[in-house]
C-alpha cells in the first residue's frame, strides 16, 4: 500500500471505449436564428457519454453507454441586462427505465443566467447570475436499484443545482479589474469563490494576484472535498 501519495496516481482507470469506424459515430446539428434581436438556437447530439458514464462489472472496466441529447436556448435583451434561458433533456439510451445501477439515468438540465451593468450604483460595474438544474428521470427505479446491491450504498440525489454569481468592477482608467466569481450548490450546501485583482500596468506588463477558496462542512461533497486545497497566487505576464 501507498501512503502519503495523491490519490489515483497508481491506480489507473480501466475503459471500454467506442472505437469501431462506421460504428461508434458521433453526430451533432445545431440550427439558430435571431429573431428582433434574440438569439435562438436549437440542437440535437447523438453519440455516447463524454464520461465514463457506466461501469461492465464482469470486465471490470468504466463505459460510455449510448447518449442523446435534445435541447434549445434563447437569449437576447430582458430590461437593462443581457438574460439567456436554455433546456437540454439527456436521453441515457442505454438506460431508459432508469433500473440499471452502472449506467447514468436519464437527466433534463436547464441553465438560466442575467447579466447587466449597474450605473446607478458605480460606473464600470456588472454583475451576472446564473441557475443551473439537473433533474434526474427515474429516480426511485434508480434508488431501488442500487439498495439492491447494497442496502447502505449512497444514492444520488434527484436534484442537482449550482447557483453562480460574478461581479466585476473597473477602476483606474480600467487598467484596474476588481472581480469575484462565486459558485454555490444549495444541493450539498458548498460553495467556490475565485477572487482576483489585475493590473494592467503599460501595453506589456500585467500583474495578477487571486485566491481559491473552497467552503463545506462535508468532506463528501464536490467543492467540499477539496476544502484543504484553498489557496492564493500572483502571476506576472508579459505581452507582445
Amino acid at each position: 500500500m501507498l501512503f502519503r501519495s495523491l490519490a489515483g496516481r497508481y491506480d489507473h482507470a480501466r475503459f471500454d471505449v467506442p472505437d469501431n469506424c462506421f460504428r461508434d459515430d458521433e453526430w451533432a446539428a445545431r440550427l439558430y436564428k435571431n429573431v428582433k434581436g434574440y438569439e435562438l438556437a436549437a440542437y440535437g447530439y447523438w453519440g455516447y457519454w463524454k464520461s465514463p458514464g457506466g461501469f461492465d462489472p464482469a470486465a471490470g472496466r468504466a463505459t460510455f453507454p449510448r447518449l442523446a441529447v435534445y435541447g434549445a436556448s434563447v437569449r437576447g435583451q430582458v430590461g437593462e441586462g443581457i438574460g439567456n434561458l436554455e433546456a437540454g433533456y439527456y436521453d441515457s439510451r442505454d438506460d431508459r427505465n432508469g433500473d440499471d445501477p452502472f449506467v447514468n439515468n436519464s437527466q433534463f438540465r436547464f441553465l438560466a443566467g442575467y447579466e447587466r451593468d449597474l450605473p446607478m450604483i458605480a460606473q464600470d460595474l456588472t454583475v451576472g447570475a446564473q441557475y443551473y438544474l439537473e433533474l434526474m428521470t427515474e429516480h426511485d427505479a434508480y434508488v431501488r436499484s442500487v439498495r439492491a446491491l447494497h442496502a447502505g450504498m449512497h444514492t444520488a440525489d434527484e436534484f442537482r443545482q449550482v447557483v453562480t454569481f460574478r461581479i466585476t468592477k473597473l477602476l483606474m482608467n480600467q487598467n484596474l479589474r476588481l472581480s469575484l466569481f462565486a459558485y454555490y450548490r444549495p444541493t450539498d450546501s458548498d460553495a467556490y469563490l475565485r477572487p482576483s485583482v489585475n493590473y494592467k500596468i503599460d501595453d506589456h506588463w500585467t500583474v495578477e494576484v487571486g485566491g481559491n477558496v473552497f467552503l463545506s462542512d462535508h468532506p463528501t461533497t464536490f467543492f467540499g472535498q477539496f476544502r484543504d486545497n484553498t489557496n492564493i497566487y500572483a502571476s506576472l505576464r508579459y505581452s507582445f
